[in-house]
């Protein structure tokens, strides 16, 4: 009686769910691992790697008023177009989609290098940016269809640092190609790259063509891009409109709340909307998105204020700063690789958001409460402390929202992650710079500084001991604010963490692709 209920009880229980990777080959996986890798690299450096480069253009072509677009016209054209991509991955498949994005951002970057005038670089990074972005989508859906979800925590942790890289490495380059070559060949040298990663994915990508006729939501595609838009545009209004709260700035927010309803009106009657609504009813995307945006305010927004702050306060040349981050780097790649195989080996990956959370909101509020003076080590260790809680956490979003989410909605529901990062960096950076600029502006006037705002370390490494030490405590006082605004941002993203449930990520069996 009992061999009989076992074996009816064994008939009954569920068959573990299939897995069908696009590519069955293992040793093939991984060589396209590595053209992928190498696309995402190239579009996250020259995000970085335009930073140093910029004073040397700006030399070139004047127009310094027009400095911070070079870098914003990326990030919006970047933003908006993340969900699209992610869609009309869904749409027509990974293999054409992704090629289309690489071969945008390849020619965008051809017309960067032969730009004659400032107007005509910035428009062509907003080419860079169209392809940028659906680069940046693509690559992790693409890895949803080639490893199972446990699996995938491992190779998403390569990726986390693969971005880790190009920001450790994008500002150091940058300088050195336009100290050497000229600063044309920053955006040239993505030329012979997009060609050879075009040539690899064409090669080795499968193309698997979707089970459903592909029905584009242009409305919809239109109106969320005008939302996105605004939201990254108005944090960049302060240097435009002289405040965030310009009437032409306001109007930035009403343009994009207008937008907003408006899609959502129209995502309800869409037969394909570009981002599903029903993602809004699940509680675990909406907590991840949280923690997304809290990731990429710390993650990401974080980087060049701490660099500033180590200038301003330490007497750190440019180049002894960059060093200290090699601390974040190696925090980073730390974290990133030992979270990415615990979940692989658990299945879960709540604790590890947690864990990340919690650890930045401690690293950034130490350093809110640290006096002027302390040694070089204190902040290394910071640092590091600072990236390994990235690290630890930097997949937690990624691997969430591809677990609840439908199969068919996996594009879509990857570039949502993307997108809450970046924009998530974009407001936290407009924030910390409201709040510093607030308080450097209420400090009192140091002798022999005309315009503290305008001391280069060099031009401080120029003054008495006594000026020095009153501009490194008046730039200390302005930091504790922006160090606690930060500490609160991420305090967010903790809270979100502990209220997700502690699911597990499902074990499958493997089935050979046809």
């Amino acid at each position: 009686m009992d061999t009989n209920s076992h074996t009816h009880a064994a008939a009954k229980a569920p068959a573990a769910p299939e897995f069908q990777s696009l590519v069955p080959d293992a040793r093939l996986r991984v060589v396209l691992y590595c053209f992928l890798m190498t696309a995402l690299f190239m579009a996250t450096l020259d995000n970085q790697i335009v930073s140093t480069a910029l004073p040397t253009i700006v030399g070139e072509f004047g127009e310094l008023e027009r400095f911070g677009w070079v870098g914003s016209a990326y990030l919006l054209a970047t933003s908006a177009v993340m969900p699209l991509y992610g869609k009309l991955g869904d749409l027509f498949g990974r293999k054409y989609v992704m090629m289309a994005a690489i071969f945008i951002f390849t020619i965008g970057s051809l017309v960067c290098g032969l730009a004659v005038s400032m107007n005509t670089l910035i428009a062509a990074r907003v080419l860079q940016g169209l392809g940028g972005g659906g680069i940046m989508v693509s690559i992790f859906s693409i890895n949803a269809d080639l490893f199972e979800p446990r699996v995938r925590a491992r190779y998403q942790s390569y990726s986390s640092l693969v971005l880790v890289a190009s920001g450790a490495i994008g500002p150091t380059l940058g300088g050195f190609l336009s100290d050497t070559i000229g600063w044309r060949s920053i955006f040239l040298v993505n030329l012979p790259i997009g060609i050879i990663v075009l040539a690899g994915l064409a090669f080795f990508l499968p193309y698997r063509k979707p089970m459903r006729r592909p029905k584009i939501d242009y409305a919809g595609v239109l109106l969320l891009a005008g939302a996105v838009t605004s939201v990254v545009f108005w944090a960049d209004s302060g240097q435009i409109f002289g405040s965030m709260f310009a009437p032409a700035s306001l109007g930035v927010v009403g343009f994009g709340i207008v937008c907003a309803t408006l899609w959502v009106q129209v995502e309800k009657r869409a037969p394909e909307p570009v981002v599903p609504l029903s993602l809004f009813k699940s509680r675990t995307v909406c907590l991840l998105w949280v923690l997304s945006i809290c990731s990429g305010s710390v993650g990401i927004g974080s980087v060049n204020y701490v660099a500033l702050f180590l200038q301003s306060t330490t007497g750190l040349s440019p180049s002894m700063a960059g060093l200290l981050f090699i601390a974040v780097t190696g925090g980073i790649a730390i974290g990133s690789l030992n979270s990415g195989r615990l979940i692989a080996r658990t299945g879960r990956y709540k604790i590890f958001g947690m864990i990340s959370a919690g650890g930045s909101c401690l690293a950034f509020f130490i350093f809110s409460q640290l006096p002027v003076g302390m040694p070089i080590f204190v902040y290394a260790m910071l640092m590091l402390m600072q990236g390994i809680s990235v690290g630890i956490g930097q997949q937690v979003p990624v691997i969430g929202v591809q677990n609840a989410a439908q199969p068919r909605d996996l594009g879509a529901a990857t570039g949502t992650v993307t997108l809450t990062r970046m924009g998530g960096a974009s407001l936290a950076m407009s924030i910390y710079g409201a709040v510093l600029s607030a308080f450097i502006a209420k400090s009192a006037a140091i002798p022999g500084v005309t315009d503290i705002e305008k001391l280069t370390p060099a031009a401080m490494a120029q003054l008495d001991e006594h000026t020095r030490a009153l501009v490194a405590q008046t730039y200390a006082h302005a930091f504790s604010p922006v160090f606690l605004s930060m500490s609160m941002l991420i305090f967010c993203g903790f809270v979100a963490a502990c209220l997700l449930q502690n699911v597990q990520l499902p074990t499958m069996h493997k089935k050979t692709a046809p």
